[in-house]
This record gives C-alpha cells, sequence and structure tokens, in this order.
C-alpha cells in the first residue's frame, strides 16, 4: 500500500533483511520432515526417540524465546539479530558433520535457540520501522519469508532424495553428505542462507524506537529521517514515539503486571499456544509420513510436501497484499472457519477411506485447502499482531512471554504427534485439531481488538484502557 510520508525503498529493504531471519525459520522447521525416516533408521529411534528428534529443536526456540526479549531490549534489535545468525550458522554446519544423534541433538537445539530468537527480534524490528498504514504489510513479509524458507526446504529434501540413488560424487564426504546420509545434506545446506543473513544484517540500521527507550535520541532522529521522506514526517513521528516512552520509568517486567497490558500478554499468549494445536506444524513436521500412511509412495509423499509448501508460499503472498485491506480479525474468521472443514474432511478421509475406496487424492486437496486456510489467516496475521500488541519499553519482553507460550505449544505438538497419530489415529488426531480451533476463535471475536491502521502508540493507549 502506498504511503506519501515514507520512504518506502528504504522501510522495504530492511523488512527484507529482517525477514531473511524468516528464511532460516520456516527452512529450519520444514527440513526435519524429510530426514525423520532415515535419521530413525540409522540411530534406531524409537517413537518417543522421534519425537524428541523433531521437538529438540524447539526445546531451543523455547530457551531462545525466553532470552529474545531480554537481550533485544539490552543488545538492541540489530545486534540480537546477527546473534541469531551465528547460531544458525553454527547448528547447519554442526548438523552436517555432527558424529552421532547426541551431537545432531545439540546442533538442532542450537538451531532452535536461532528461531526462537528471530521469531521474536525480526517482526519486531520491522513492525518499529514500518509506518502505521503499510506496517501489516511489511511484517507479513516475515511469515512470507517463512513460508519460502519451508518452500525451500521441501524443494531441497526433494531433490536430494530424487538424486541419492543414482548421484555419484568424486569426495567421500560429498558422498556421505547427499547419497549414503542424505539427511547430512539436507540440515547442511541451510549454510548458505545463514552466510548471506549474518552478512546483510550488518547493513541495516537500529531500530529508533530502541534507541529512543535507551535515550540515543540523536541517532533515533536520524533513523526517522531515513525511514520518513520529510523532516516534518520524521519529527512528528520521533516526538509521538518519545512521548509514549516519557513518563514511563518502570523496569519491563512491572509495566506487564499493569492491568491493560496483562490481558495483552494473556491474550497474546493465549492465541499463539492455540495456533499450534490446529495442526498446522504436525503437517509440517510430519508431512511426508501422514502422506504414506494415507498411501502414497515415498518419492509421492515427498513432493507432496512440496505441493504443501508452494501453496503457503503463494497464499502468503496474497495475504500480504491483502492484511492492510481486509483487516487482520476478517482474515481469522473467514480462514479458521475453512480449516475446521478441512480438517473435519481430513478426518473422515482416514476414517472411513478404505471402506469408500477413495484416492489419496481426495487428501491432498484438503490438504492443500487446509494450507491455504491457515496461510492466510492464523499464520500470516500471529506475528502480525504480537509485534503490535505491546508499548514500546515493555514490547521485548511481552513479546517474549507470547513467544514463549507459541514455542511451548510447538514443541508439544512436534514431540507428541507421532503419538497421537498411533494411539489416537490419523482422524482422531485431526478432529482433536479442527476443535482446537473453536477458542481461538473466540478469543480473536471477543479479546482481541482490530489493529489494522492503527499507530503502536494508538494501540498501546487501547490496552492501558482496558482495566
Amino acid at each position: 500500500m502506498k504511503d506519501s510520508t515514507s520512504n518506502l525503498g528504504y522501510v522495504v529493504f530492511l523488512s527484507l533483511v529482517a525477514a531473511l531471519g524468516g528464511i532460516l525459520f520456516g527452512y529450519d522447521t520444514a527440513v526435519i520432515s524429510g530426514t525423520t525416516a532415515a535419521v530413525s533408521s540409522q540411530f534406531a529411534l524409537s517413537e518417543m526417540s522421534k519425537g524428541w528428534y523433531v521437538g529438540c529443536a524447539l526445546v531451543g526456540s523455547i530457551a531462545g524465546v525466553a532470552v529474545a526479549g531480554v537481550l533485544s531490549d539490552r543488545l538492541g534489535r540489530k545486534r540480537t539479530l546477527l546473534l541469531a545468525a551465528v547460531l544458525f550458522t553454527v547448528s547447519a554446519i554442526g548438523c552436517c558433520v555432527c558424529r552421532g544423534f547426541p551431537d545432531l541433538v545439540l546442533y538442532r537445539i542450537v538451531g532452535g535457540i536461532g528461531i526462537g530468537i528471530v521469531s521474536i527480534v525480526s517482526p519486531m524490528y520491522i513492525s518499529e520501522i514500518s509506518p502505521a498504514r503499510i506496517r501489516g504489510t511489511m511484517v507479513s513479509l516475515y511469515q512470507l519469508a517463512v513460508t519460502l524458507g519451508l518452500l525451500l526446504a521441501y524443494l531441497v529434501n526433494f531433490v536430494i532424495l530424487s538424486r541419492s540413488g543414482d548421484a555419484h560424487f568424486g569426495s567421500p564426504f560429498l558422498q556421505k553428505v547427499f547419497s549414503a546420509q542424505m539427511w547430512r545434506g539436507m540440515l547442511g545446506s541451510e549454510s548458505v542462507v545463514t552466510v548471506l543473513f549474518l552478512v546483510v544484517v550488518f547493513f541495516i540500521p537500529e531500530s529508533p524506537r530502541w534507541l529512543l527507550v535507551r535515550g540515543r535520541d540523536a541517532e533515533a532522529h536520524r533513523v526517522f529521517r531515513r525511514l520518513r521522506k520529510t523532516d516534518e514526517g520524521a519529527l512528528e513521528e520521533f516526538s509521538a514515539t518519545r512521548a509514549s516512552i516519557e513518563g514511563e520509568v518502570r523496569s519491563e517486567w512491572k509495566v506487564l503486571r499493569e492491568p491493560g497490558i496483562r490481558k495483552a500478554v494473556l491474550y497474546g499468549s493465549a492465541i499463539a499456544i492455540l495456533g499450534q494445536f490446529m495442526g498446522v506444524n504436525a503437517v509440517l513436521y510430519y508431512g511426508p509420513d501422514i502422506f504414506a500412511d494415507a498411501g502414497l509412495a515415498s518419492r509421492d509423499s515427498s513432493f507432496s510436501t512440496v505441493l504443501v509448501g508452494l501453496v503457503n508460499m503463494l497464499t502468503t503472498v496474497l495475504a500480504v497484499f491483502i492484511i492492510d485491506r481486509v483487516g487482520r480479525k476478517k482474515l481469522i474468521y473467514y480462514g479458521v472457519s475453512s480449516m475446521i472443514v478441512c480438517l473435519v474432511l481430513i478426518a473422515f478421509y482416514f476414517a472411513f477411506a478404505p471402506g469408500l475406496g477413495l484416492s489419496p487424492v481426495f487428501l491432498l486437496v484438503f490438504f492443500l485447502l487446509y494450507i491455504f486456510s491457515q496461510a492466510i489467516s492464523i499464520s500470516a496475521v500471529v506475528f502480525v499482531l504480537l509485534s503490535e500488541m505491546y508499548p514500546n519499553r515493555a514490547r521485548g519482553v511481552a513479546m517474549s512471554v507470547a513467544g514463549f507460550a507459541l514455542w511451548v505449544g510447538t514443541y508439544l505438538i512436534g514431540q507428541f504427534t507421532p503419538w497421537c497419530m498411533s494411539r489416537l489415529t490419523p482422524a482422531g488426531t485431526f478432529l482433536f485439531f479442527a476443535v482446537m480451533c473453536l477458542p481461538y476463535l473466540w478469543i480473536m471475536w471477543k479479546k482481541i481488538p482490530e489493529t489494522t491502521g492503527r499507530t503502536l502508540e494508538e494501540i498501546e493507549q487501547y490496552w492501558r484502557k482496558q482495566r
């Protein structure tokens, strides 16, 4: 959306740089789906050990989220993003060359810490440098980057799997990484993007809102001047932001105890954790296994996950262009309602397909419709809302609380989906996901305000009035 008072090209550039963290987030999250079978076979993993292999990175993510707010408030958004880039690089290279399963888990946890950090700091940074009229679109670039990372991981997995049997490499190491133990190549290929992210973060300025909180007014004004086309526009935003910060002498954690801000954190945490129990990450982590259970061959199930990633990314592109036009809450209402229908039909397939002779294509169609529905609603909106809802001084720690809830939910889904698929059956598991959509819809309807078009300072004042 056009904003005549903003240096839109520069805002987009900064948003894209910060959004690179989303590519790493998405890649690290989805690449695991193509490695679970090979790793489980090589290291003779049990059902729970397989869940731990998937879930260990999420434990790291929980740790990363727990410290992301404090680090970003103390070190600044930029230096915290640099730290995350280093962690991603260490993780990707370590997973590629690790000696055994314990080392693999350790490096996955290191990468998970990076995921947790960028999941908070990247959308926070984008939110703080974007004008209100296009903030939703800019923050949605982060979610678009996440889906691009997902698709990239699925494509890398598919290509390596397709070529592993007939490829011949001159180097024994490459033969091991891309053929004999191809999971190493899948995990290690992320290092290409991690190095790029590490380099480009050096070229972005610090968040002007963080600079103001730290009393570095002159630096903040210079950044605002680069973000806005005119001195008047820069001064207006500089003054409004400083006014929202002045008089706030309490610590960040004390701010969270205010009745209005406490409500914002509580509701933000609720939608963050509930969103993970609606099935999205079960598909991302275990997509090939789910499609294989439905009767698809190995390559077909891997290709189906590529289709899932493609629909996810293309839908997010659509969401980027409409989120500031349609509004956050309307997207949630339409998208989640559609998710419920798709989840019920997926459960129907697993329960009755053998007796009715239904083709796996039936399952794939509704899986893709489900992915479309979640990508245009909860996935597109959650990071936008969490980056908008909290006051300047407390935004880092408040987002960490909500992000902590999000990653706890993600870990539980990653850890227990194999158990649920086995004990509850696939049909029961997907019916459970459908039921969990209902409280999410209620909270969005009754408790969360529409934030589209509002400045961060206006949103802060809304919550402060909620006594």
